[in-house]
């Protein structure tokens, strides 16, 4: 059973050889590749060359065009602030939408419009010819991720009090931009797109279940019409949204340290597929190989079979290889 195969069979619920390994890697691949981070960023082919490397040197599954939150928002034309080895940001001083009335008059960038947004597209479509047989991953913002992107995260917050119908716009119009860019990776190659929604765990279950939720179902379902599997991937403390999060019917929900896979496993079903939680700096980072393996033996007891082996968020840059090496050790050893 190859890569590929094996995540695939995990999320239809059919036999594998052993766990899948899929964590999020970023800085920590560039860094395989000795390059900067704005390189990584700003080329396709860096990314692709990177993860590539990195895949196949500690055993993952997939291949992953993550690398920032702000390449829909940069071709929406917010201002991003840039770093030489750092992910660029959204600069929420100058945030685009700082005045509302600015949203009527906003277009959803296109895709292949030459922008960032089509480098991440190229970036699927050379993983096709380079990823051989691992999965492979494209990215979107969700709904809640993008709003604040565009309007700043402190004020969005406000905006759900202030004005409502402002952020079901903004919210439509998110979910607009995300499913042309969703739509277009799965066209180049993608087998599963990952929906970031960061800024989701933010909010309280009501705010959740009127404003957001509606409209990553919306999005996930579009994702789905148009033949992508999708990865929920909302960092930070979910746990007051567990049970909207698994209405969602991702095929994979990711979880970070913060949010208990049992309580995920009682909320969401024996069904879904879940992904975490390993703490990805106290655990990962600053433990021990032997301490990683005791923490993911734990995650996997309590997530039960429909697991896959990751950390609950990014794996940091300077992460002890040894450690990295560790999780995929659990995984050769163990079936669902």
């Amino acid at each position: 059973m190859n890569s590929k195969e094996r995540v695939l069979a995990m999320i239809e619920g059919n036999a594998v050889d052993r766990l899948p390994l899929m964590p999020i890697t970023m800085m920590f691949a560039a860094d395989r590749l000795w390059v900067k981070y704005r390189d990584y960023v700003s080329d396709h082919r860096v990314m692709v060359e990177a993860q590539v490397r990195t895949a196949a040197a500690f055993e993952f599954d997939h291949v992953s065009a993550i690398s920032d939150p702000t390449r829909e928002a940069h071709d929406c034309g917010a201002a991003i602030a840039w770093f030489e080895d750092q992910p660029p940001a959204i600069d929420e001083a100058k945030a685009l939408l700082a005045e509302k009335s600015r949203l009527g008059a906003l277009k959803a960038p296109d895709p292949l419009g030459g922008g960032r947004m089509e480098d991440r597209v190229r970036a699927v479509a050379l993983f096709k010819e380079k990823a051989g047989d691992k999965l492979i991953e494209g990215w979107v913002e969700g709904p809640c991720a993008l709003g604040a992107d565009l309007r700043g995260i402190n004020t969005l917050m406000l905006d759900f009090f202030d004005d409502p119908a402002f952020v079901r716009d903004l919210f439509r119009f998110s979910i607009e931009t995300a499913l042309a860019f969703g739509k277009a990776q799965v066209a180049a190659g993608a087998d599963i797109i990952g929906v970031g929604d960061a800024a989701a765990s933010l909010v309280g279950p009501q705010i959740y279940e009127e404003f957001v939720w509606p409209y990553e179902k919306e999005l996930l379902d579009g994702l789905r019409a148009a033949g992508g599997r999708v990865r929920l991937h909302i960092c930070g403390n979910t746990r007051r949204i567990l049970g909207g999060m698994g209405r969602l019917q991702a095929a994979v929900v990711d979880l970070d340290s913060m949010a208990p896979l049992t309580q995920a496993r009682a909320e969401m079903g024996e069904g879904q597929v879940l992904l975490g939680n390993l703490d990805p700096v106290a655990v990962l980072r600053n433990g021990s190989a032997a301490a990683v393996t005791a923490a993911v033996t734990e995650c996997h007891r309590q997530a039960g079979s429909r697991y896959i082996v990751g950390a609950g968020c990014e794996v940091v840059r300077d992460t002890p290889l040894a450690n990295v090496r560790a999780l995929a050790g659990y995984v050769r050893e163990h079936q669902p």
